[in-house]
């Protein structure tokens, strides 16, 4: 009161902690504490507040994620973190998934098996993400841990074939989940699900969606037998049919996907296939219109649903999602348009995930009206307040739609959106103002995507996405800004950003390097598409200890045609550069020069 002098504050950095050297906290004490810290960035702050922290943090992790595996040694994260239970390594560029990165890129998943799997003790799970794994890497990790193994995801990976999966099988008596989901697999028969069944009794989670691998219906069927457990399964094209005795047995079955309609002409032949009671999740292949009454008599009790993969039309989207009121999670294709978008936003008040998906462009299936413009992301955006996810390909786009966004979707925290080319004029452009809303109103974004066209985002806009990104760690960009001076704008006001992918830009080589030296938390970038020279020279500009740049050179020579008959523009300069403790890495092809360290 009176106006006194308060007394100074004699709580030092040493006593909140409990002393420089430990002090009065036990140990015991701040392994428990620690052991509620799950947040990796918590983690790292963590564990820099002294040296005790840091063993403290060092012995007490249990799940690390290895973002790029080029990153740091298998060796080095082994005497890190000695007691991992969990452990996630990702691979190649995401640009992998759309053919731009060479099959002999790298990110072979041997010296991780090979270096990790004995010595580390305690490790029960292991994800691989876009990885080269062989039936030796298999055997390996089966050998040194197949007795504790309960969980294996090996998610968009190559290079092994079901003999691998023999092995897996046969060796981890404990498995709980074995995902294989997008996997390019060596089928060298079905035996494998056999295995599963006769050795995996506790197996929850199976997965092998979109792959080519054969189903044996009868194995399924003895898979929900001897796997009381299962409660999710996903699995390649098997008609629905053969699949009677399955659904019968799985009785504790919640998810489902991946059967398929095979038979349109003969829709009594699945008037017999009754789904288990608890199923909420499902996903079916080449649905069409007079096969979506199977799914009405419980559909109110879907929360996950998928028709990605089906022959629905427009209307059928409206009469199928108009029974799902309590979905959290929709993917469909944009064949569903702002009609049926308008349906979700009117039935759907829990959503939490949309993703909407580019459809054939050839007509047929697609929406009289165009598709999905800013009229179905604007209704989506007033009806769905719950959304947390947002994935779409929208033909037409306002900067009112992005507004609406950033309005009502507070607890968005992951947004994509990729505007496509089949208009030939697109109502508004440029967007600045919508992503200055959309960026302001959701700040808990954490991963943002925006893929336009030229002329969709001016360098002022760019320079709005550096200032209003704050708290974003992800980010894609694709035909944005106009300008060198765009690029150093978006580059001044990106504290938190850990990585970037550019796509299709108009930046110099000189800007991109200048620009990721003002990035401070930047770890990963990969750029595509850009001004770029023969030899990559002005990229040394960024050049620092721990920072490796790799330049793929522009070579005409390597477009080529993928399978559905697009060209795959593989044929301009690439930039991968990214934070490294391992150094230059031995493996590079020949399309890929290493820059630095040379």
């Amino acid at each position: 009161m009176g106006g006194e002098a308060p007394e100074p504050r004699l709580l030092t950095r040493a006593l909140s902690i409990g002393g420089g050297d430990g002090g009065w906290v036990p140990e015991e004490m701040l392994h428990l504490v620690m052991g509620f810290v799950e947040d990796p960035r918590d983690r790292e702050a963590a564990s820099l507040v002294c040296r005790r922290w840091h063993r403290i943090d060092a012995l007490s992790r249990k799940h690390v994620t290895v973002p790029f595996c080029y990153a740091v040694s298998p060796a080095r994260l082994l005497a890190r973190f000695p007691r991992l239970e969990s452990l996630a390594v990702k691979g190649k560029p995401r640009a992998a998934m759309y053919g731009l990165i060479p099959e002999d890129w790298g990110a072979y998943a041997r010296p991780w098996v090979t270096e990790l799997a004995a010595p580390l003790e305690c490790l029960k799970a292991l994800q691989l993400r876009r990885m080269v794994v062989t039936d030796d890497d298999l055997a390996e990790l089966v050998r040194a841990r197949g007795h504790m193994l309960q969980e294996l995801k090996l998610d968009k990976c190559t290079g092994f074939s079901t003999d691998g999966l023999r092995l897996v099988a046969r060796s981890c008596r404990s498995l709980r989940t074995l995902f294989l989901e997008e996997c390019q697999i060596i089928d060298n028969g079905s035996e494998w699900i056999h295995d599963l069944a006769s050795s995996c009794p506790v197996l929850a989670t199976l997965n092998f969606h979109m792959t080519e691998l054969e189903v044996m219906p009868a194995e399924l069927e003895l898979l929900a037998k001897n796997c009381k457990s299962l409660i999710s399964l996903k699995i390649s094209d098997c008609d629905l049919s053969d699949l009677i005795g399955f659904f019968h047995s799985a009785t504790a079955l919640e998810e489902f996907a991946g059967g398929t309609f095979n038979e349109q002409v003969e829709l009594a032949k699945y008037g017999s296939v009754k789904f288990p009671s608890r199923l909420c999740s499902l996903g079916l292949t080449f649905m069409g219109t007079n096969e979506m009454a199977i799914v009405f008599p419980f559909s109110a009790i879907l929360k996950k649903l998928d028709l990605q993969y089906t022959f629905l039309t427009t209307e059928d989207h409206c009469q199928l999602i108009a029974k799902c009121p309590n979905l959290l999670v929709l993917a469909v294709r944009n064949v569903i348009g702002d009609r049926g978008l308008g349906v979700v936003a009117d039935t759907c008040k829990k959503l939490q995930r949309l993703r909407i998906e580019r459809g054939a462009d050839e007509g047929g299936l697609q929406e009289e009206q165009g598709g999905v413009s800013q009229v179905g992301l604007t209704a989506i955006a007033v009806g769905c307040r719950e959304l947390e996810y947002i994935a779409a390909y929208v033909s037409d786009i306002t900067n009112g739609a992005l507004e609406s966004i950033g309005t009502f979707c507070k607890k968005l925290y992951d947004f994509r959106l990729v505007l496509l080319d089949r208009e030939e004029r697109i109502t508004e452009l440029p967007l600045d103002n919508g992503v200055r809303t959309l960026l302001r109103g959701c700040t808990k974004l954490r991963r943002f995507a925006l893929y336009l066209r030229p002329g969709g985002l001016s360098d002022v806009g760019l320079g709005y996405i550096g200032q209003c990104s704050g708290n974003i760690q992800y980010m894609l960009l694709g035909n944005v800004g106009e300008t060198d001076d765009g690029l150093v704008r978006f580059a001044l006001g990106c504290a938190n950003l850990r990585k970037l992918e550019l796509r299709s830009c108009c930046f110099s080589e000189r800007a991109l390097a200048l620009a990721i030296l003002q990035m401070p938390a930047l770890r990963y970038i990969w750029v595509q598409g850009y001004k770029a020279s023969q030899t990559g020279r002005d990229l040394m500009l960024m050049a620092r200890p721990f920072w490796n740049i790799e330049f793929t050179p522009p070579n005409p020579e390597n477009a080529r045609l993928i399978e559905d008959g697009e060209y795959c523009v593989d044929s301009q300069a690439q930039i991968l550069a990214y934070y490294s403790l391992a150094g230059k890495r031995l493996d590079c092809p020949q399309s890929v020069v290493p820059l630095y360290p040379a």
